[in-house]
């Protein structure tokens, strides 16, 4: 139980950077879609460049996700890498591109739209995963289940804050997502190191 409880934890954090990825990339071929001819070379590559960034993440997620936990820890490093290099190259665009406001409104509500998701389904997969340990440990895991709902509702308010500001910079948006995305991933290591430490105890 504990392997598994940290194979959750990592499963769930790199699907929700991948279903950023995929909700910045919709934006983004929304916007290409509609660009000038001679802006339109410029925002396809743009495209391109974020799909080959995405794709290059989820060969390595799935040439991993077979391995223990020891192997994870390492690959998890090269995961942020890849995903740190997507945020900089998206940050670059909206910084290249100027003050188009629509763009950025588009893609944030799309970003933090991926974010509620992956909060719900981490949630249900910890609700699946504790319903199949011992009834001694409920009161833990109830303890653990609400304090991840509590958290997603306080960085859903929060985003939902930012998507009302509506003017705010790329900068701005993207450190909200950025401290959602850290309450995401302390919620979740809580919720499975809870789950972990039940199949000690058992």
């Amino acid at each position: 139980m504990a392997e598994q409880s940290s194979m959750h934890f990592y499963l769930n954090w790199a699907k929700e950077r991948i279903d950023e990825m995929d909700a910045a990339l919709a934006s983004f071929e929304v916007k290409a879609g509609e660009a000038k001819v001679e802006s339109k070379v410029k925002a396809d590559q743009i495209v391109a460049d974020l799909k080959k960034r995405r794709d290059e993440f989820q060969a390595l997620l799935k040439t991993q996700a077979e391995v223990g936990e020891a192997a994870w820890t390492r690959t998890k490093a090269d995961l942020e890498k890849q995903w740190n290099g997507f945020e900089a190259q998206m940050k670059t665009y909206f910084e290249s591109a100027g003050k188009q406001i629509e763009q950025q409104q588009a893609t944030f509500k799309q970003v933090a739209a991926a974010q509620a998701k992956a909060w719900g389904e981490a949630a249900d997969k910890f609700r699946e995963a504790a319903g199949e340990v011992t009834a001694a440990h409920t009161g833990d895991f109830d303890a653990a289940l609400k304090q991840m709902k509590a958290d997603a509702s306080e960085a859903e308010a929060r985003l939902e804050k930012l998507k009302q500001a509506g003017s705010e910079s790329w900068s701005v948006l993207s450190a909200g997502l950025a401290e959602s995305r850290r309450a995401f991933d302390q919620a979740n290591q809580a919720a499975w190191n809870t789950l972990k430490g039940s199949g000690s105890k058992s």
